[in-house]
């Protein structure tokens, strides 16, 4: 049956997953599914974060439920999945968003930094979307959506120097589009968004680096500001895009154009 717009976008009975929700775009994303009705399950590795965001978001109606995870444990990420099916029904949505960085040259890099950047950022997606995508399969449908960064897309002799990120978010858009081919013909859709500098407690330490010279090439000559991934959070989560997938979307006021 056709939908007319505000069918499209709408998520009402939904059940999104977002990890790493309690803070920063996470909880940007998350506040803007639970906005357009969907019930959210947020998970982050510090307890008091999660507290705060799901007291902040019950006070405002929000059908939210949360649950402490470390991404690179499979107990962990299947526990938080089978919470969300059960609280909730169903997983419809899942946002891989946890992330860390380590700063370092490539010479200078240490193993074990490599290691965790890799295992959380990259491991961490596949473990959330492989438990994830089974719930998905049992109703042939969902939409999983990596959170990449430019940084995959594109780097800067100027720096800042950070292999392991950006080896990581290169390896998630890849995995984006396998796992669109593996399961588009089961009914899920697999995007990515790639988003450009946005203030968060990750990306603060290096805004310095480039804010002046986004002012002076960016096509909108500015760092992104507070809600502007909402709207592409919940176009990727709809059927608002439903003939989308496989598909990475840059969020960069024009960085990588």
């Amino acid at each position: 049956m056709k939908k007319n717009v505000k069918e499209l976008f709408d998520l009402t009975g939904k059940t999104a997953i977002v990890t790493g929700g309690s803070r920063g775009i996470g909880k940007e994303m998350a506040e803007a599914l639970a906005e357009a009705g969907a019930n959210v399950m947020i998970c982050a590795r510090r307890q008091e974060w999660l507290d705060a965001t799901v007291s902040e978001f019950e006070s405002r109606g929000f059908n939210t439920a949360s649950r402490l995870c470390d991404v690179t444990e499979p107990e962990n990420v299947q526990a938080v999945v089978d919470e969300a099916a059960a609280t909730f029904g169903s997983v419809d949505i899942l946002v891989n968003n946890a992330g860390i960085s380590w700063g370092s040259m490539p010479q200078e890099m240490p193993l074990e930094q490599w290691q965790k950047v890799i295992g959380v950022n990259l491991t961490g997606c596949f473990l959330f979307a492989q438990a994830a995508g089974r719930e998905m399969l049992k109703k042939n449908s969902g939409s999983i959506i990596n959170i990449a960064s430019v940084a995959g897309l594109t780097s800067s002799a100027n720096g800042p120097f950070y292999a392991g990120y950006v080896a990581s978010k290169a390896g998630l858009i890849g995995l984006t589009r396998e796992l669109a081919a593996s399961w588009g013909r089961r009914g899920i859709r697999v995007n990515a968004i790639a988003p450009g500098f946005f203030h968060s407690r990750l990306a603060d330490s290096v805004i310095d680096i480039y804010e002046r010279s986004i002012q002076e090439s960016n096509m909108i000559p500015r760092i992104g500001i507070e809600g502007e991934l909402k709207g592409i959070t919940v176009f990727l989560a709809s059927d608002a895009s439903s003939y989308i997938t496989g598909q990475t979307i840059a969020v960069d006021g024009g960085m990588t154009a």
